[in-house]
């Protein structure tokens, strides 16, 4: 599948396209197909999104896992500090990233 990211252009914050509008969750994204490019378009035309770039991902059991490490990490937030995460209870959430 194919999902698009890129960063809230007022806070900064990871963002996932989730078909109507931007997620902080990466599980909420859509699968936007060939779409991609018009979509990354419509956005920046809008000036919501800072950078939104395609990346590949696989639909799990577990939800959304887009398939390079960096975004990945993207996804879930800083390694170094499991507390500011998107997940900060779950002690198995960084075990994901890998």
């Amino acid at each position: 599948m194919k999902i698009i990211t890129g960063n809230d252009l007022k806070t900064g914050a990871v963002v996932w396209w989730d078909g109507s509008n931007w997620s902080l969750y990466v599980d909420c994204a859509a699968d936007v197909g060939e779409h991609g490019p018009e979509i990354i378009a419509r956005e920046e035309a809008l000036r919501r999104v800072n950078v939104p770039y395609i990346i590949e991902a696989t639909q799990t059991e577990d939800g959304i896992r887009p398939a390079h490490i960096k975004d990945r990490i993207r996804a879930l937030g800083p390694t170094v500090r499991p507390d500011l995460t998107l997940k900060p209870q779950d002690p198995e959430a960084l075990d994901w990233v890998i």
